[in-house]
């Protein structure tokens, strides 16, 4: 297991009350031994004037997770902050839920680099995101 703090979904989501986490749906819904889950409704709060899942939207998700995972991988004092992301977004989403599965690409002292890849209810890729993280002491 990757994760030096001891969290549950529950108190994850919890933490997440009058944020854009919250406003945007996004829930947590599972934490395994090197990788961490969380959806997001595709609806009006998430969608670009065309109807489809707004890019953006997508990249608060991969950012979300991201940071998270980084939290999850600090200790004590430390603060995880995004310091780079970038993302590819090869399908795009009309209606539904998506899910991102974020996992480690690197994890040091100084930084962590996160995977985060993002499928449609049918688990087609829909973007894939990594995310730059520096641990502050």
């Amino acid at each position: 297991m990757i994760w030096k703090r001891h969290i549950d979904v529950g108190s994850l989501n919890s933490m997440n009350n009058n944020s854009i986490v919250e406003h945007l749906g996004i829930e947590f819904i599972q934490i395994g031994d090197d990788f961490i889950e969380a959806t997001m409704p595709v609806d009006q709060r998430t969608k670009q004037p065309f109807g489809i899942l707004h890019g953006g939207a997508s990249v608060v998700l991969a950012e979300t997770l991201g940071s998270f995972a980084g939290y999850l991988c600090s200790e004590g004092e430390q603060k995880v902050v995004g310091v780079e992301i970038n993302a590819n977004h090869l399908k795009s989403v009309r209606e539904g839920t998506v899910k991102g599965i974020c996992k480690p690409i690197h994890l040091g002292r100084s930084h962590q680099v996160w995977q985060i890849d993002i499928y449609n209810e049918q688990q087609q890729l829909c973007c894939t995101s990594r995310l730059t993280t520096a641990v502050l002491s």
